[in-house]
């Protein structure tokens, strides 16, 4: 079967647009076939609905930024959202951090921008980028997770990104891993891996346990080799991580854990104690190696342009 002329490999001489949405930041930017970034923009995420008004006048801004013959070269574009999206519908059903709910995005950006634009969920987007052409490409089983405010990633099984009917990926996040004096989620459980082991989750930690406030996560990880309470934060962060990821790791088997997004600037601070974390709860399964993406925070950024150069996530 022909593929649709809008989800076909485009040529290396194509340029494209790719608009990562995040909490807080909208960022975008136009490459070619190198990866080679001819215009790049960031602006505020508003709140609500706005924010599709923003993505599109981010997108405005960096194709008027092109010179005319670059312009012309622009063949296709990627649009990645958090929270739930249903491609199949070209819906942005709900994310509760930007605060929008079954927003149809149809085809608004294929008629603003002139150019077929395609929209994915951002995680999904950033782990198979990940996977494919970041730390896990030549792998066919692999688990990347993504570690920010939030805890989600994807797991790719025989060679296939696995998702559910309507899209998503793995909410590692919500995995319940201190149901008796654990701390409530906003999902509404009880003990989530997220209430622990995320980068928030981690800071609060700290100033419970000492009553100092920090600048974050990456603080308490720097504080480690000196400082009792942050190491004893750290490895409790790291054991509720092990301990939600060891029944994905029993159920598929993956030869990689790949992380992502903000806490893996930790580097081996993390990597090598989650390692033997994971190795001291398996008996069954080898425990899969465990070790940094390639792309860092750019994964999402990166993965909407392969996204939108390659036409699916295949």
């Amino acid at each position: 079967m022909t593929p649709r002329a809008d989800t076909a490999v485009l040529p290396s001489d194509a340029l494209v647009l790719g608009v990562d949405v995040g909490g807080t930041t909208i960022k975008g930017e136009v490459t070619d076939g190198a990866g080679t970034v001819l215009a790049v923009g960031a602006v505020a995420t508003p709140h609500g609905t706005a924010a599709f008004d923003a993505m599109g006048e981010l997108g405005d801004r960096l194709l008027a930024d092109l010179p005319e013959s670059d312009r012309r070269r622009v063949r296709r574009a990627a649009v990645v959202l958090p929270g739930i999206v249903d491609t199949a519908r070209s819906v942005a059903v709900f994310s509760s951090n930007v605060g929008w709910r079954d927003v149809h995005v149809g085809d608004r950006f294929t008629e603003r921008w002139g150019v077929p634009t395609l929209i994915e969920h951002d995680v999904a987007v950033a782990g198979w980028a990940e996977w494919r052409y970041g730390a896990g490409r030549g792998y066919d089983n692999v688990c990347v997770v993504v570690l920010g405010t939030g805890i989600s990633g994807t797991l790719s099984v025989g060679g296939r990104l696995v998702r559910s009917s309507y899209g998503q990926v793995g909410e590692y996040g919500h995995v319940p891993v201190r149901r008796v004096g654990g701390l409530p989620c906003a999902c509404g459980n009880t003990g989530c891996v997220e209430t622990v082991a995320s980068g928030a989750a981690i800071a609060r930690a700290y100033t419970r346990r000492t009553g100092r406030e920090t600048s974050g996560a990456a603080e308490i990880f720097a504080l480690m080799s000196t400082d009792p309470d942050a190491a004893a934060v750290v490895a409790d962060a790291v054991d509720a991580l092990a301990d939600g990821l060891v029944g994905i790791v029993h159920a598929a088997c993956p030869e990689l854990v790949v992380l992502g997004g903000g806490l893996a600037g930790a580097g081996a601070a993390l990597t090598e104690p989650l390692h033997r974390a994971l190795s001291d709860r398996l008996r069954l399964v080898p425990a899969p190696r465990v070790v940094l993406g390639e792309f860092g925070a750019r994964a999402g950024l990166a993965g909407a342009a392969l996204f939108a150069r390659r036409g699916a996530l295949t």
